[in-house]
């Protein structure tokens, strides 16, 4: 059950900061001084970190080494 999670949440960076640029590049909006195509790369540079770290903690490989 926790597998399947671990390979969605692997998908979801990948979707959503490549699989969306093409979409994302139309935009000419400034956010925080930076146009939206760049502002989207950070964030997702970002979030990707999170989902990494979220992975790493659900994944069953690493609570074993844990408790040793």
């Amino acid at each position: 059950m926790k597998s399947k999670w671990i390979y969605i949440l692997s998908i979801i960076p990948f979707i959503g900061s490549l699989g969306l640029l093409p979409f994302i590049n139309g935009i000419t909006i400034y956010v925080f001084g930076m146009p939206f195509i760049f502002f989207w790369v950070v964030i997702w540079t970002l979030a990707i970190s999170g989902f990494l770290a979220l992975i790493y903690k659900l994944d069953p490989k690493n609570r074993e080494e844990e408790s040793e």
